[in-house]
């Protein structure tokens, strides 16, 4: 399935919306779309994970990469993972926890709340 970024703003955030499959082939897509919108000086940004498919480590990596450099432009970060994604839970949510980095990453159920300036993310 191929990897598909939408862009648009909420509020004072730029929203990130990706859907299909986030690997070592897609991932760069994601990595340049994050550094495209600080480029423009955006430092508030959403990536909306809850149409990601499937996550392998390449995700994962551009996932702490995009934490990284959010956090070194004094910007912010947060994801988007629904507590019920899929069936049985978000599959990045389940791979971000299987591997201990869930608790890096402010998380939030859908795209209004992350935008929220008032909302809180959901516990890890």
């Amino acid at each position: 399935m191929m990897l598909k970024v939408a862009e648009a703003r909420q509020g004072g955030w730029t929203l990130l919306h990706v859907s299909g499959e986030l690997d070592l082939v897609s991932s760069p897509v994601v990595r340049q779309r994050v550094h495209d919108a600080v480029a423009a000086g955006h430092r508030d940004v959403v990536l909306d994970l809850s149409e990601v498919l499937f996550c392998d480590s390449s995700g994962v990596g551009v996932l702490v990469a995009a934490r990284r450099l959010m956090r070194s432009c004094r910007g912010r970060l947060r994801l988007v993972l629904p507590a019920r994604g899929a069936e049985d839970g978000s599959h990045v949510n389940r791979v971000l926890a299987a591997l201990g980095v869930r608790r890096l990453f402010d998380v939030y159920a859908d795209a209004d709340s992350a935008a929220d300036e008032e909302a809180r993310p959901l516990s890890a």
